[in-house]
């Protein structure tokens, strides 16, 4: 079982979690300016990578808050947890 650091609650079991995508993707300033494919390219469009990925993710069997995650999506391996609105840390292999 995958063991997730919630930087508010500490180590606990991923089933207390909920996903919630890829991080840093900003809201759009104006929505409603938009067209169709600017719609799907901001709602489906994600980033697939192999290896370092930050992702959002809610405790929500536990103080129900929001944050990130950097996930190594062939390992599983999380390196880093920190709150929405902070930097990504720079944990890259080589960086």
């Amino acid at each position: 079982m995958l063991i997730i650091d919630c930087p508010n609650c500490g180590p606990r079991p991923e089933t207390e979690y909920g996903y919630g995508g890829q991080a840093h993707v900003a809201y759009p300033e104006d929505p409603h300016a938009l067209t169709d494919e600017e719609w799907a390219q901001y709602l489906f469009y994600r980033d697939n990578a192999k290896g370092s990925y930050a992702e959002r993710w809610v405790h929500s069997a536990g103080c129900r808050k929001w944050f990130n995650a950097v996930r190594d999506t062939r390992t599983y391996e999380i390196s880093a947890v920190y709150r929405i609105g902070e930097a990504r840390p720079d944990n890259r292999k080589g960086a």
